[in-house]
């Protein structure tokens, strides 16, 4: 099958718009054993127990190498199709699971955010809700970097049997993902905020699911992807691309990155797990020449340690992020920040670029719009998305 991705009924977006898809590595991804300084001397230093040995690393220059289990991506960094970028957090990093995520994803790091970046995009891509599935939110809730006043997004459990299930009505799958939504968040933003949001945008929440209900039945590729929930989630993405509906907006998460212990064994699954669903995802989207307009971007909360604690690593600071296709600029983008121990922040790696430049750079550059209002102010764009 090949897709034409024209406007549909229910679209606004065409073939030639820019799409966003977002993966959120869920629990503080290890920075140092993703890209690895294998030549710093003072990486086994540090990592006496948790680290890639040598003859593992998979080279990218006469620096760094990417974790063995990331041959896939490495493939895809040679066609220079892959920007890492290093370094990237904010300062006085929390080291919390929630309170770093809430900044990521509201873009507030001083105080405590009500809007999500991405649904201020998808709010500036869509002022008059013209399609409900502008955003698409794949996972059994609701991410908050999508939530916004009067934005809705259609938020899918599982694509291939949602909206198809018999033993419950549309009504209960959508309170569903609603009351897990009002759970996560209530405790932080208030129960008025949360069920404002419910009350505005259950509607379109509901109609997004049907209208999402095409995508599977129009979808056929010769891809086979592998057996993981990340897969699942991309292959749901690629069918809700594939289906012309005018997404323009994807988000979904891996994880948990949370490796306090067993981390050589746990890192490895996770991934190998995520760098095999993404070269499936791409190849999907190229088999129906449908990759040129798509970029993806991954990121976590916060690094990890730079010292290990015998079987794994606790929570950091700096972090890496990492974009992918063929509307990026391949290479490497920032600097790895300096491992020195005077240099470390209580034992942590220093972030030097803050994680708003990176969304600088993903709003202005790749989504063509004004950044400044979606991010709360004006900062410095790697240069990392080809013009």
């Amino acid at each position: 099958m090949t897709s034409t991705l024209e406007i549909g009924t229910n679209g606004t977006g065409t073939k030639e718009d820019p799409v966003i898809v977002v993966l959120q590595l869920t629990g503080g991804n290890d920075y140092m054993n993703t890209v690895v300084p294998y030549n710093d001397p003072l990486y086994r230093d540090y990592r006496p127990t948790v680290n890639v040995a040598e003859d593992e690393v998979l080279v990218l220059d006469d620096q760094f190498g990417l974790h063995p289990t990331m041959g896939p991506i490495q493939d895809m960094y040679k066609d220079g199709n892959v920007a890492i970028i290093h370094g990237v957090g904010y300062e006085n990093s929390p080291r919390s699971h929630f309170r770093s995520m809430d900044i990521w994803h509201t873009c507030e790091p001083d105080t405590l955010g009500t809007e999500g970046w991405l649904g201020r995009v998808v709010r500036e891509l869509d002022p008059d809700k013209e399609n409900v599935v502008t955003a698409v939110s794949m996972g059994p809730a609701l991410f908050r970097a999508l939530v916004a006043p009067n934005v809705p997004v259609a938020t899918v459990e599982n694509i291939d049997s949602y909206g198809l299930l018999t033993d419950i009505t549309p009504e209960e799958k959508l309170n569903r993902v609603l009351g897990r939504y009002k759970r996560m968040y209530s405790p932080a933003i208030g129960t008025g905020p949360v069920m404002d949001y419910l009350g505005q945008t259950g509607l379109d929440a509901l109609k997004g699911a049907e209208i999402l209900n095409v995508a599977p039945e129009s979808y056929s590729s010769t891809v086979e992807y592998s057996d993981s929930s990340i897969a699942r989630k991309l292959k749901g993405i690629a069918q809700v691309h594939l289906a012309g509906l005018g997404s323009r907006v994807f988000y979904c998460d891996h994880g948990s990155f949370d490796t306090h212990a067993d981390q050589l064994g746990l890192h490895t699954r996770l991934w190998s797990q995520v760098s095999q669903a993404i070269r499936d995802f791409f190849d999907d989207l190229e088999e129906h020449n449908a990759a040129d307009n798509v970029v993806m971007f991954l990121f976590s909360e916060f690094g990890r340690r730079v010292y290990d604690n015998g079987s794994g690593t606790d929570h950091g600071a700096g972090g890496v992020c990492i974009a992918i296709g063929k509307g990026v600029k391949g290479g490497q983008f920032g600097q790895f920040p300096s491992t020195k121990a005077s240099d470390l922040d209580q034992g942590d790696l220093v972030p030097d670029l803050d994680f708003r430049s990176v969304y600088t750079t993903l709003v202005e550059d790749w989504l063509g719009l004004d950044p400044v209002p979606i991010v709360g102010g004006t900062f410095e764009k790697p240069d990392f998305i080809l013009k």
